[in-house]
């Protein structure tokens, strides 16, 4: 393997993501006990409040506690996947000035994931009588990302893995996970997701859909979840072209599913086609407390990671914010390719989303 190849390669993996930022003072480690469950994600978002964006940094908590004097056996990263333009751009392994044309190329040559016998994200693996020998899903420091006013503990980092019962597509969507019991999350999908579809046509069959929910994936899979890509157009794939290197994806213990072969953690499952549950509230990225709901909820199967994994999560609430430029920066790239591509639209210039309204407020510039 060469050096471009090993540069792209290290990409695929987070441990290495969070080295480079380190490279690039783009991250800041705190050593001192943090409470995830009332300290930790209202210091990251300071910086949002503050600070221009070439100030802003990746934060990774490395020593971990919650409101019931549990101390955690691994870290927390928050703020690495979209603190700003430069730590994005860092995720993708390019400059800043290069992440247009990165995606544009991504999306026009997609490319297909390798399958591998086995990664880091099995190096333990806890399911069937032994799913809950480390107390489940609580074994690991899941933040509250609103204290005060969220129900609970939340994935936002979230990458959930699922197949169109039909076609065989995978999908990967950027959904919230609501830590319901150890065994047990609440999940928010809308019906404008492609996940929701494929749940919706499994229930039509009277079946559970299969599911896998990645933390600490690719930060390129993290991008591709969180953008407009079109239904039939895999992520892992476009995941691929952003890095320049295709995929290394292993199958799940329990599901039918393929995952990030360097991800930090894996959670499998069944999203239940016979009942609903309660979830939220949840202080979402347009700055507003989302309502109680009947969601879908994951049964869980099994648990794989890595030894001592970090746990990613993505701040949100009041633009501007981390997951208000995710979703920014994959947005503009896949409605610019829509139009000049999908559209034959060849006069459109550029595309931009506001980021204090992404999903509403778009300027199209034009020739």
């Amino acid at each position: 393997m060469d050096g471009k190849d090993e540069a792209a390669a290290q990409l695929q993996d987070l441990r290495s993501h969070l080295n480079r930022l380190e490279s690039e003072d783009l991250l800041t480690r705190v050593t001192r006990p943090i409470n995830k469950d009332t300290e930790l994600m209202p210091l990251v978002r300071w910086q949002f409040r503050g600070l221009n964006e070439d100030q802003r940094r990746g934060f990774l908590f490395e020593n971990v506690t919650d409101s019931r004097g549990r101390h955690f056996d691994g870290t927390v990263a928050v703020g690495i996947y979209a603190a700003s333009r430069k730590v994005y751009s860092v995720g993708m392994g390019c400059p800043v000035d290069q992440i247009r044309q990165r995606w544009a190329e991504a999306q026009s040559r997609p490319l297909k994931p390798i399958e591998v016998a086995t990664g880091p994200v099995h190096e333990e693996v806890h399911m069937g009588k032994d799913l809950l020998e480390h107390n489940g899903i609580e074994e690991f420091p899941i933040p509250i990302s609103t204290p005060g006013f969220d129900v609970g503990p939340y994935t936002t980092a979230s990458n959930w893995i699922t197949r169109d019962p039909e076609t065989g597509w995978i999908n990967v969507g950027n959904y919230r996970g609501q830590v319901k019991a150890p065994d047990r999350f609440g999940m928010f999908i809308s019906p404008r997701n492609h996940g929701w579809k494929h749940w919706d046509m499994a229930r039509q069959k009277g079946k559970s859909l299969e599911a896998a929910l990645v933390i600490g994936g690719p930060a390129a899979v993290t991008y591709a979840s969180g953008s407009r890509i079109p239904y039939g157009v895999e992520e892992y794939a476009v995941a691929g072209g952003l890095i320049g290197q295709a995929l290394e994806v292993v199958k799940c213990k329990t599901v039918d599913l393929t995952v990030p072969a360097h991800a930090e953690l894996v959670i499998e499952g069944r999203i239940s086609h016979e009942y609903l549950e309660p979830e939220a509230p949840f202080g979402e990225y347009t700055g507003y407390m989302g309502g109680r709901l009947y969601n879908a909820v994951m049964e869980v199967t099994a648990i794989t990671h890595r030894r001592r994994p970090v746990f990613a999560a993505i701040i949100s609430q009041m633009p501007p914010s981390e997951s208000s430029m995710l979703k920014k920066i994959g947005q503009d790239a896949a409605y610019l390719h829509f139009l000049r591509n999908t559209c034959n639209l060849p006069d459109v210039l550029d595309v931009t989303c506001h980021e204090i309204a992404v999903d509403s407020w778009i300027v199209v510039r034009m020739r």
